[in-house]
């Protein structure tokens, strides 16, 4: 969990830096709001005035969900949602990038699967040649 938040520091100050010289440096908090309660869990929101948004919920280090959302530099509306738990970080975006399918195994490669399982690895004696 503190690698996500790490994470998450670290991109707000990455758009932070980009926007710097832009009207959206000027940009100002208009909700924000933190709670966070005794058994561990907690909850966090914002909204900025030039569209930046984001929302968390959680518990410390276990499990959270989420959602973040903003404006390219191109005008494209990005939006992000998210869990992090034991399994991972799990990003969900129609601008996240999708890997390609998987490829057929080639043939030269299934021969030497095939061959490696027809003659396994006999461990050398001492001595004695395998």
């Amino acid at each position: 969990m503190f690698k996500f938040v790490v994470f998450a520091a670290a991109i707000a100050l990455a758009v932070a830096q980009h926007h710097g010289g832009t009207p959206d440096g000027t940009a100002e908090i208009r909700s924000f709001g933190s709670d966070v309660s005794p058994d561990g869990s907690y909850h966090f929101s914002y909204e900025t005035s030039n569209g930046i948004a984001a929302q968390e919920q959680g518990v410390g280090g276990v499990q959270a969900a989420g959602a973040a959302s903003h404006t390219s530099p191109e005008g494209i509306p990005i939006k992000l949602t998210y869990t992090a738990d034991a399994d991972g970080f799990h990003p969900e975006g129609a601008h996240l990038p999708v890997p390609p399918p998987p490829q057929p195994i080639p043939d030269y490669i299934v021969r030497s699967l095939e061959w490696n399982a027809a003659h396994p690895y006999k461990e050398e004696l001492p001595g004695k040649p395998f």
